[in-house]
């Protein structure tokens, strides 16, 4: 919805001053701007329309998409961000995904509307195609300069605020939430500690990307709610189907797989730093 870029429009533009206040950047940064752009806008696309796919399908229907970041994020990184992985990993990214997908899913009363039938479906593909675009550009700009991840998120920030400024003048939205804002002055104190959190969770995403690159950092993301979800069973004592129970089985073992069978792919970090070294055949 519209609504979209008021909320990512605030946040965004507090990241970028976190991002100012805590970036200590590399002292020349060869980054190409493009590369920032671009990201920026994929960032962008992917959250404004798996937000907006909320309105034809239901909101377990979007976790369970979203779940499957990780395969377009590996499958772009290999089609344009220049990225190769053995066939190990693809399986046990598969494992994960399953997983979580088996885990996550909740059966009840699909949300559809048949005016637009198909309309959520096809904004989910649309966010995680943008997702896998996102990672392999930032595959491109580990492989061109290696920025650091302060420079990252302040770059990308700056570029996404000015997006989705754009986006609240011409949609008008910018002004009625300032108007709301005006009448409500306590709203400043709950989306200050909002955006603080989101601006410091935001520096360890980069940090993540910058470090280990975009898949890494896409099944970290995805597995969090895996593991929210498994942690309130332990604690709160929530019980599981035998179907969910499977799909966490999956998940550790692909988990697990991946830690100690795909370090022997490719050499480890020796290897992953000569790709990134342009230029070098």
């Amino acid at each position: 919805t519209t609504s979209s870029y008021t909320k990512y429009g605030r946040l965004n533009i507090f990241y970028f001053i976190v991002a100012i206040l805590i970036a200590r950047p590399q002292s020349n940064d060869s980054t190409h701007k493009g590369y920032y752009a671009s990201s920026a806008l994929t960032y962008l696309l992917a959250m404004v329309s798996s937000n907006m796919a909320l309105r034809w399908v239901a909101y377990p229907t979007q976790v369970v998409a979203k779940a499957a970041k990780p395969i377009p994020v590996m499958l772009l990184g290999v089609l344009i961000g220049r990225k190769s992985y053995s066939l190990q990993k693809y399986l046990f990214i598969l494992i994960i995904v399953l997983g979580v997908v088996l885990f996550m899913y909740k059966e009840g009363k699909v949300n559809t509307n048949s005016e637009n039938a198909g309309l959520g479906e096809i904004l989910l593909c649309l966010s995680l195609s943008m997702d896998g675009l996102t990672g392999a550009i930032q595959e491109r700009m580990r492989a061109a300069s290696r920025p650091s991840a302060q420079h990252m998120m302040l770059s990308i920030n700056s570029w996404s605020s000015l997006m989705l400024s754009a986006a609240l003048i011409v949609t008008g939205e910018g002004m009625e939430f300032l108007s709301f804002a005006f009448k409500h002055p306590d709203l400043c104190t709950h989306l200050i500690m909002l955006a603080l959190a989101g601006a410091f969770g935001q520096l360890f995403i980069f940090m993540m990307v910058s470090s280990y690159g975009p898949l890494p950092c896409s099944i970290i993301t995805t597995t969090r709610k895996f593991f929210t979800v498994l942690f309130s069973v332990v604690f709160f004592g929530n019980a599981l189907s035998n179907r969910q129970w499977f799909g966490a089985v999956l998940v550790f073992v692909g988990l697990f797989a991946d830690m100690f069978y795909g370090k022997k792919e490719g050499g480890g970090k020796a290897d992953d730093k000569r790709k990134l070294i342009p230029n070098e055949k």
